[in-house]
């Protein structure tokens, strides 16, 4: 009786043009999948097929496929039926990861490299991005892993993917600490939101002002705040009574932001030692100051 083959790991990677697919299928590659790009619909399945009269034989090293807009009779419905006929296999473990960005990022990154968007070569690159922001809609809320690289350099990027989808067999929670000015938006994939804007304002102090978060005497300012200790025993208990929850329910990432008005100061100290704290219990974790 032939020996059963290990299950392959695979992961299907798409989003919005601009929003790094490329960037990360690279990662990916250099992760160990074998990564292959603007693969047809209508092929999809068959990269993942036994050898005819082989069943032992056929894909067993991971494999990160990009399918995008760019494809062949790209059809999002058709995307989602095979992406659940996946799902139904016991010798493939297949998940979906979405890059998105804003549109104002996506649109700077455009006109930066001088591109056209492949779905308005002669219209405004705006009208490109909605209509495949329309035409993807459906993937990105079936989506298992969305990340949004609005404000992502490449090393943060290919942090996030390895935590995500590296193969070195660890499957734990991959944690992203972020802190951010509530005067630019909450960021776009956060799952825990805290405002920290009850706590006193460093900026308001001429020595602080120029300095930010991770300076010692911008973390001294805001924790002795009165009512810092007590939220922070709070958020404490309350987020690491929730971790155990997420993972097993099965979630593999997850992000935990903190904001305040300049997203240079308080936000920066909460996200800071909250980061310290989750590594010291073992969590992978990556902290981005977005805005500092």
């Amino acid at each position: 009786m032939a020996e059963a083959r290990e299950i392959t790991e695979v992961v299907l990677v798409t989003g919005l043009s601009g929003a790094g697919r490329s960037s990360a299928l690279k990662c990916l590659e250099d992760l160990g999948y074998e990564a292959i790009d603007n693969v047809p619909l209508s092929l999809l399945p068959n990269l993942l097929q036994p050898v005819p009269n082989h069943p032992e034989e056929g894909p067993t090293r991971a494999l990160a496929v990009c399918v995008d807009s760019r494809t062949r009779a790209f059809n999002a419905e058709r995307f989602i039926a095979l992406y659940d006929n996946l799902l139904a296999r016991s010798d493939i473990a297949v998940r979906l990861l979405f890059l998105d960005a804003a549109d104002s990022v996506l649109i700077r990154r455009f006109t930066e490299t001088r591109r056209r968007h492949p779905l308005a070569t002669d219209r405004p690159i705006r009208d490109g991005i909605a209509q495949e922001r329309s035409l993807m809609a459906a993937l990105r809320d079936r989506c298992d892993t969305l990340i949004d690289t609005s404000d992502l350099t490449g090393h943060q990027l290919r942090q996030t993917l390895t935590k995500q989808f590296g193969l070195d067999g660890d499957t734990g929670l991959a944690i992203t600490v972020t802190s951010f000015s509530y005067a630019r938006g909450l960021p776009r994939d956060a799952d825990l939101v805290f405002d920290v804007r009850f706590l006193r304002n460093p900026h308001y102090v001429d020595d602080l002002r120029s300095l930010t978060g991770v300076d010692s005497n911008v973390t001294a300012y805001v924790e002795s705040d009165d009512a810092f200790d007590e939220f922070w025993q709070r958020i404490t208990d309350l987020i690491l009574m929730l971790l155990p929850g997420y993972q097993s329910a099965g979630k593999t990432y997850l992000t935990i932001a903190f904001g305040c008005t300049g997203g240079r100061h308080r936000s920066v100290v909460l996200a800071e030692r909250f980061s310290s704290l989750l590594r010291g219990r073992n969590f992978g974790v990556t902290t981005v100051h977005r805005d500092i």
